[in-house]
């Protein structure tokens, strides 16, 4: 009876864990962005912030929900990558509305339908970066259903997903070693993502995930270990240097 009450106890508790990794995997990667939207908030400043890491996020997750619908996996990856999604979206309306507001003079428009190459993903209107990513779901939609048969598309489609989002760090990484500074770089921020990079690896590797997963999500932790590793190597290079705050800058 003894051995009973403890099957079902550790049934219980694995079950109990299996959902609370479910929900940190689902809502841990958009934390990192909280602090930078109330902080984007309160000073009306979003210089600091650079929108090529919501085109870099949008782009994955994109790509990793068509992935989905050529190889099925675990839900809650699926749903992390929409509420990404929805953070980034919400980012970049905060970002856009706060640099319009600040401009001096009332620029001219620059928006998607110009198809100005020069002024890609840095329009002055949030109606085109929602167009843009509209288009880009279309086109990979269309892409996925004529090729969902072919395991190598699809496949490919997954790597490029993980792969997307495992090169965010590299901005960070490469600027602070031209610097030989990480002088303005947010340390906090980077050990939240070494912490939640680390989380999301090992998770993909516990839950037996695509392989593209586990193997990007190690890449990741390394650019995020390099980059605390500058940290401890310039932490004699005090001079003030212009370094993004945030990856991709």
């Amino acid at each position: 009876m003894d051995w009973v009450i403890s099957d079902e106890l550790s049934l219980t508790v694995g079950t109990v864990v299996g959902w609370v990794s479910a929900a940190a995997m689902i809502v841990g990667g958009v934390i990192p962005y909280i602090p930078q939207y109330r902080q984007i908030r309160k000073t009306r400043d979003a210089e600091g912030f650079s929108l090529l890491v919501c085109l870099a996020l949008l782009v994955a997750n994109t790509l990793r929900i068509m992935f989905w619908f050529g190889r099925h996996f675990e839900y809650p990856l699926l749903v992390q990558s929409m509420i990404m999604n929805i953070t980034m979206f919400l980012m970049i309306h905060l970002c856009v509305n706060v640099r319009n507001k600040n401009q001096l003079h009332q620029a001219r428009q620059r928006i998607f339908l110009d198809f100005d190459g020069k002024y890609f993903w840095n329009w002055t209107d949030f109606q085109s970066y929602l167009d843009c990513i509209l288009v880009f779901m279309i086109v990979t939609s269309l892409l996925m259903y004529i090729f969902i048969d072919y395991m190598f598309f699809v496949e490919t489609v997954g790597f490029m997903a993980v792969f997307t989002e495992a090169m965010l760090g590299m901005p960070q990484l490469i600027k602070n070693y031209r610097n030989k500074s990480t002088e303005g770089m947010s340390l906090s921020m980077v050990v939240m993502w070494t912490c939640g990079d680390i989380f999301k690896t090992a998770y993909f590797l516990l839950r037996d995930a695509p392989v593209q997963f586990w193997v990007c999500g190690t890449v990741q932790v390394t650019v995020d270990l390099l980059i605390l590793l500058e940290v401890f190597i310039y932490r004699g290079n005090t001079e003030p240097k212009r370094a993004g705050a945030c990856r991709g800058d």
